[in-house]
């Protein structure tokens, strides 16, 4: 996000095309394109992009959707149930065809399919409080009948002690 707001100043302040700009700083042109596109997302989609919720790639998704609340409801899907960029893609185009269930019936073998990805609704309740409290990204894989497992990855060891003082209150 610091990226494309950076290549948006330089175009606005400097008068540049993306041509002019992807020459400048020697990317493609359509990757200036697809920084510059994801201004379009809602602020709390760039914030979660620029923390580390969510990627690059399902902002590129994301920014398909035209209505804001839509985008939204989408990010909290993809954060909940941690979707990878393509189950993203794959929720957009749903949206997008007016079909938003995540309980699908394969056209080719007639069979109800339910995503794997899913988590219980109490832990898509509950992730954003994780995430929120630790200030961090929280992955929780967990099964309906409560089993399940929760990842915390951190970058450096003065991040792990953060990480540690808040969950044991040391």
């Amino acid at each position: 996000i610091e990226i494309a707001l950076s290549y948006q100043r330089l175009i606005d302040e400097i008068q540049l095309t993306q041509e002019k700009m992807s020459e400048r700083v020697g990317k493609k042109r359509s990757t200036i394109t697809n920084y510059l596109r994801l201004l379009r997302l809602d602020p709390i989609i760039q914030t979660g992009i620029r923390d580390g919720f969510v990627s690059m790639g399902h902002g590129r998704a994301l920014v398909n959707v035209e209505k804001k609340q839509d985008q939204i409801a989408l990010y909290e899907k993809i954060v909940g149930e941690n979707l990878s960029v393509r189950d993203t893609e794959k929720a957009v185009k749903e949206y997008q065809e007016g079909n938003t269930d995540t309980n699908q019936t394969d056209s080719t073998s007639g069979k109800n399919q339910k995503k794997s990805t899913s988590n219980p609704d109490f832990v898509i309740k509950n992730l954003g409080t994780f995430t929120e409290y630790l200030s961090a990204k929280v992955d929780i894989k967990a099964s309906e009948k409560g089993k399940g497992k929760i990842t915390i990855p951190f970058h450096s060891k003065e991040e792990f002690d953060r990480l540690k003082k808040l969950i044991t209150g040391e």
